[in-house]
């Protein structure tokens, strides 16, 4: 098991959450996207959002995939 691992177990249980319920590649797709597309800020920013919108049951299984096209669609608006 390598570190990311490890923290991502220790933090599950402390949330209460089942880790096989977390697509870490996922999230950390998307953090990338947003810090190279929008802003680094933005990227743990919009992972806390989508975790929030997740918990109040207000995102759909899309939401995620969502999410990465809003940021790349961003760098293409933005960086032009």
């Amino acid at each position: 098991m390598n570190v990311l691992e490890e923290w991502t177990e220790l933090v599950c249980r402390e949330l209460g959450v089942d880790p096989a319920r977390v697509d870490r590649d996922a999230v950390l797709d998307l953090t990338k996207e947003v810090a190279h597309g929008v802003a680094r800020p933005a990227a743990p920013l919009t992972a806390y959002l989508l975790g929030l919108a997740q918990g109040a049951g207000t995102a759909g299984d899309d939401t995620l995939k969502r999410l990465i096209e809003l940021a790349q669609e961003w760098e293409k608006k933005t960086g032009e």
